[in-house]
Order: structure tokens, then C-alpha cells, then sequence
């Protein structure tokens, strides 16, 4: 039996595996999901992908989770809670990207808005979303979890707004 982390009505979340790689190495590599990052990942750079979320789930206890359809099991994309260094201070941020074929169905917007609840359940007292400015789609996303749109920082040398939500912020 699998572990989940978190469920929502469509929606069932739980660690990636090494046997995720043909969906994770699928999605890095389209170049529309991956518009809004430096590149396209090979087959090998998306099992590094994988190896990384392991890493942050025992170095953190979270990372990006396999967000699977819960009607049918299939995986949709990648969303979870990461710690990001930013400007020297790790930031907990909301991290979502959804494969192409699953695109405008309110899957980001649902999986955002639970991991939201996880991590403000735990204690936290606020989450970021770094998002690219041209990236009309994430900001939209972010701003249905409820966040609002901040600075703008160099994160891997690319411009990005800090997008943050507080916990004690009304939900929308």
C-alpha cells in the first residue's frame, strides 16, 4: 500500500519513486510545461529531479509530491512544499507543475491550495510561490491560493516575483 501525504477530492499526493521516471523524464522534457525554466531536462536530469525531492523528504520531511488522479491513479504532475534560499533566508514555498495533458482543470490551483493548508496546519506562518513575471499562468494559480504578488528577486539567475500567503490571510 502507498503512503499518501495529502488527498483532496480529485486529488492524492505521495512521494516520487525511482519507478516514477518515465512521467517525471516525460513532463521535464515537454517544452511547454518547461517554458518558464531555464531548459529542458534529459531523461538523466529528471532521475536527478527524483533523487533531489528523496533527499528533501528526509532532509525536510517534504519536497515536490506525485499528484495522482484519484479516479484513475494516473500521475498529473508535481506539487509540494520546498525550502528555497532566498536572499540568504529559506523561504517555504509552494511549488506546482502540472503535465500539459492535464492543463485547465483547476489541478494546480487544488493541489496549491492543499499543500497551503498542510503547511499552515504544521505550524508555519506563511508560504511563497516564486514565479517567473511572464508566467500569467503560475501567477493566476497563486493568486486563487491567495497570495499576492511581492519583490522581485534573482533566483537561478532568472527575475522571479515572490508571491506570499500568511496564515493568518482569509482564504479565498
Amino acid at each position: 500500500m502507498i503512503p499518501f501525504v495529502l488527498e483532496t477530492a480529485r486529488l492524492a499526493f505521495r512521494e516520487l519513486r525511482a519507478d516514477d521516471l518515465d512521467f517525471v523524464a516525460a513532463m521535464l522534457s515537454d517544452p511547454e510545461v518547461m517554458r518558464y525554466y531555464p531548459k529542458v531536462y534529459s531523461r538523466d536530469e529528471a532521475r536527478g529531479w527524483i533523487e533531489r525531492q528523496q533527499e528533501r523528504y528526509a532532509r525536510d520531511g517534504h519536497g515536490l509530491w506525485l499528484v495522482l488522479d484519484r479516479t484513475g491513479g494516473s500521475p498529473i504532475g508535481q506539487v509540494g512544499l520546498l525550502l528555497q534560499g532566498i536572499e540568504g533566508v529559506d523561504e517555504p514555498e509552494i511549488g506546482y507543475l502540472i503535465h500539459r495533458p492535464f492543463w485547465r482543470r483547476g489541478y494546480a490551483t487544488e493541489a496549491a491550495c492543499a499543500v497551503r493548508d498542510a503547511a499552515f496546519g504544521r505550524g508555519l506562518d506563511h508560504c511563497i510561490s516564486l514565479i517567473r513575471p511572464e508566467n500569467v499562468p503560475s501567477r493566476g494559480v497563486a493568486r486563487k491560493v491567495g497570495m499576492t504578488s511581492g519583490r522581485e528577486v534573482l533566483f537561478h539567475g532568472l527575475p522571479h516575483l515572490v508571491h506570499a500567503v500568511r496564515s493568518d490571510a482569509q482564504a479565498p
